[in-house]
């Protein structure tokens, strides 16, 4: 290859829809061993790009080349031909198959009587997982591990592939601390072995760790092509959105209440221990630790979706059953999952059902849904939390996550919450649509309302929170004030290095 000739250049692209322009001209370079960052906000056209590069699309105008030969991509399994491996934020693997099964999919290695060897794929795809640093037991059905450990094999997949164009789209959004560090060096070994790495993170401190370069897109074009040295945290934001950084993640401090909800000794077996905990009116508690270390499940639990074995809960002073998701609704606590295109949201179904369905007995005539009321009522929701669709009837799963998430707040702001539980509010969001979640939320507490947020982003955390509930293994062993707050702090606690003084509102790990 010439030393003009980039690995990968996708020379002036197109895309057009119906009715919308994705991407307008748009030169994209990529070198052998390079880690370039493709950075954007949701909508940019970062995902549009990728899916050309994938197969899925096909450009309006433009073309492609590939170690300097202009290059046609019709289909996904092209594209794997070729030598390029996109890893997808939304995992898309198959559950009721191994995890062996899964990192080998369509190539399974096949023994002299051409069937499957499921002890050479299992042998395989152990040494696969040890490049990235984690311990799965291949044979198992992958329905049955976590989202981190999901997302952990769907990158095995793609290193096992030769492959010498890998996309990592938003890959530790479902990891641990110690996993991206996994990540990371695997990124760092596939660099030495030539492999141009395209990386896609809303997380700007990991572009500034793992990439060389940078590019951004604004409104289907390219805002900047930059050595990642030559910038900063202000001027990838500026190319991003347009506006300074001083002009976001802003916190007001409202007036935190009486108790709202009580927490006193609830206990699931093998997952909780001994918990108690306090959220006040007005009140956005943090809560914080690892993967694994029972924040979902503690979510669950006071949800009614998870049941407890020991412990009460307390609302308003009161004790409450919560035995069942509806159970909770009714006496007023409201849960917006990690997950909100899997369990969060309708996909195919319009704004308007996503926003309405939890209240949906509100519209109901003879038996029939008064389309005209409901109508009106998401509309009002729309307007309220300013999300950006055309119309309330445009189907959920082609507005951006962050107004995606929007839809799922306001679906359950309409069963009106004394108590709102949300668990990673802005996973998979870019930063502009992040500062205005985090001013909803502030919005929601100066209005009194109580609310516990758990997040894996430690700068989350510390900017939103009041306090932070700092769990470990299952165990609340540690309630952070502000005048603590350091991310320092924050992680001795989740890693159970650091041990204090029993104090008031602390449980030695």
């Amino acid at each position: 290859m010439s030393e003009s000739s980039p690995l990968l250049w996708m020379k002036g692209i197109t895309k057009v829809f119906p009715g919308v322009r994705a991407l307008y001209q748009v030169d994209f370079q990529l070198e052998e061993g390079e880690v370039r960052a493709l950075v954007g906000e949701n909508g940019a056209g970062k995902s549009t790009l990728i899916k050309i590069l994938s197969g899925v699309y096909q450009p309006t105008e433009g073309e492609i080349f590939l170690n300097g030969k202009k290059t046609v991509i019709d289909h996904p399994s092209d594209a794997r031909k070729m030598g390029i491996a996109p890893v997808h934020q939304e995992v898309n693997l198959e559950p009721y198959l191994s995890v062996a099964e899964n990192i080998f999919l369509d190539r399974q290695p096949t023994n002299r009587f051409g069937l499957i060897d499921y002890k050479k794929m299992e042998v395989d795809a152990s040494f696969w997982l040890d490049q990235m640093g984690i311990s799965i037991n291949p044979g198992m059905p992958l329905g049955m591990v976590s989202i981190a450990e999901k997302q952990m094999v769907a990158i095995a997949q793609a290193v096992s592939l030769d492959a010498k164009i890998i996309v990592f789209d938003e890959p530790t959004s479902s990891l641990t601390q110690k996993e991206a560090e996994n990540l990371f060096t695997v990124i760092r070994k596939l660099r030495e072995k030539k492999i141009g790495i395209i990386y896609i993170s809303h997380r700007l401190e990991e572009i500034f760790r793992i990439c060389t370069t940078l590019t951004v897109m604004r409104d289907g074009q390219v805002t900047g092509n930059e050595k990642i040295e030559n910038v900063t945290t202000e001027d990838i934001i500026r190319m991003m959105v347009g506006r300074e950084l001083k002009d976001m993640f802003h916190r007001k401090r409202c007036y935190v209440g009486d108790p709202v909800l009580e927490i006193k000794g609830l206990s699931v077996k093998g997952i909780l221990n001994d918990i108690d905990l306090v959220l006040h009116k007005g009140e956005i508690l943090g809560l914080s630790g690892l993967v694994g270390s029972g924040r979902t499940e503690l979510a669950r639990a006071i949800f009614g979706d998870l049941p407890y074995q020991k412990g009460e809960i307390l609302l308003n002073g009161e004790k409450i059953n919560v035995h069942h998701p509806s159970e909770s609704i009714q006496n007023g606590i409201a849960l917006i999952p990690e997950d909100r295109k899997e369990i969060g949201l309708v996909l195919k179904q319009s704004v308007m059902k996503n926003i309405s369905v939890t209240v949906l007995k509100k519209f109901l005539k003879f038996g029939f849904v008064d389309e005209k009321k409901e109508r009106k009522f998401a509309s009002e929701y729309i307007r309220q939390l300013a999300i950006k669709t055309p119309s309330p009837d445009q189907e959920a799963q082609f507005l951006s996550g962050g107004n995606q998430q929007r839809i799922v707040i306001a679906k359950w702001l309409a069963t009106n919450p004394k108590v709102l539980i949300i668990d990673e509010p802005t996973r998979g969001i870019d930063v502009g649509a992040k500062s205005e979640i985090h001013e909803l939320l502030d919005q929601l507490a100066c209005k009194g309302m109580a609310i516990l947020m758990i997040s894996s982003e430690l700068p989350e955390i510390l900017t939103m929170s009041d306090r932070v509930a700092v769990m470990y293994q299952g165990r609340i062993c540690e309630i952070v004030y502000r005048k603590d707050f350091s991310e320092e702090v924050i992680v001795s606690f989740a890693t159970g290095q650091k041990i204090r003084p029993l104090q008031k509102d602390v449980v030695v790990c």
